[in-house]
């Protein structure tokens, strides 16, 4: 698989998972361009919704953001959290 659609994957996946993980209808998350904020007003993941996203994206890629992401950057946008884990999977 290239990297182009290992990235369209997992952000396939991302969006879903933060559509669960906000309880919002996922075609709302759809319709958002990737370098919407995650805390930003659009969004406006909360610190547990932001735990219930990480702890899926982990269940999901084996990949533990918060972990391996100490100041927790990839968390600034739905295409950094996308590219943070399309590296690692």
């Amino acid at each position: 698989m290239s990297d182009e659609q290992t990235r369209a994957d997992v952000e396939r996946v991302i969006r879903a998972l933060l559509a669960e993980a906000v309880r919002v209808d996922p075609a709302a998350i759809d319709r958002l361009p990737a370098d919407t904020e995650l805390f930003g007003p659009e969004i406006g993941l909360s610190s547990l919704a932001g735990v219930t996203l990480l702890t899926a994206i982990r269940d999901r890629y084996q990949v533990d953001v918060a972990d391996e992401d100490l100041n927790l950057d990839s968390l600034q946008s739905i295409a950094t959290l996308r590219d943070f884990v399309a590296e690692r999977v």
